[in-house]
């Protein structure tokens, strides 16, 4: 039976690590959907630069978890993310309303699957 105890504390530390993983993206992607959010009450205000600000700075946020994101989540979707944070910064500097607007709300949702992806959820688990 001690044999035991050592496998079922790694297991029970593997798993308070992936709650604790998920708990931290769910966060810090809420955080940088949030960000994004204002920045287009910003552009509907017609403050470009104050839109410009907040977007530079998501793209900073999610730049400086790189090395974490890297190693917790697909390739593929960080890869697509900084994708649509460039995107989305270049149809701000072009004042393309529209087409800023559908970048901007497809980046929030792309943010909000993969922190979806990561919840402890049956869905996910099978």
């Amino acid at each position: 039976m001690k044999r035991l105890w050592f496998p079922a504390a790694l297991l029970l530390l593997m798993f308070a690590a992936a709650l604790g993983n998920a708990l931290a993206l769910e966060r810090f992607t809420g955080s940088l959907a949030q960000t994004l959010l204002q920045a287009e009450e910003r552009v509907g205000r017609e403050d470009w630069d104050g839109a410009e600000a907040l977007i530079r700075q998501a793209r900073e946020d999610w730049h400086s978890w790189d090395g974490w994101l890297h190693v917790t989540l697909r390739h593929a979707d960080t890869d697509e993310i900084q994708i649509g944070f460039d995107e989305t910064l270049r149809l701000l500097l072009c004042r393309e309303m529209g087409e800023y607007a559908a970048a901007s709300a497809q980046l929030v949702q792309h943010l909000q699957l993969v922190a979806g992806a990561e919840q402890l959820t049956l869905e996910n688990l099978f």
